[in-house]
């Protein structure tokens, strides 16, 4: 109980960060809700998007609802919207917001098509994606 208290707290703490209060994906509606393998967080509209491609792209979770393993945890403190952005949104015209009606087919390019990505493999270490 304790430690489900306090995941809940920082993960309270991390979605009020600057570049995370935001969709990582749509960039305007409250995020509530997490992919935590990307290290994202989404609102609900995307991470149904998220949802319905699979686990073996995208494990979503809420950030108020459901229990947090240590590991997902983890995943969420060491990336966050904007590392996980500069990553798969590298090859992306920078401040490209997609339309409401193209937001599933954009999710979809950035995370199962890797469209924009930096690179074959994201880094173990996600902070030197800030220091460019």
């Amino acid at each position: 109980k304790a430690t489900t208290d306090r995941n809940a707290r920082t993960l309270r703490d991390l979605v009020r960060q600057e570049g995370n209060k935001n969709c990582a994906d749509c960039k305007k509606n409250d995020a509530r809700w997490a992919s935590w393998n990307l290290g994202v967080y989404l609102c609900i509209r995307c991470s149904g998007i998220h949802r319905s491609m699979g686990t073996h792209i995208s494990k979503v979770k809420s950030i108020d609802l459901d229990i947090w393993q240590p590991e997902q945890m983890d995943s969420m403190k060491k990336w966050g919207n904007k590392r996980a952005n500069l990553y798969w949104e590298a090859h992306l015209k920078p401040g490209h917001h997609p339309p409401d009606h193209k937001i599933e087919s954009f999710i979809r390019s950035k995370y199962e098509s890797r469209k924009w990505v930096l690179s074959d493999h994201p880094p173990r270490d996600p902070s030197v994606l800030e220091e460019g």
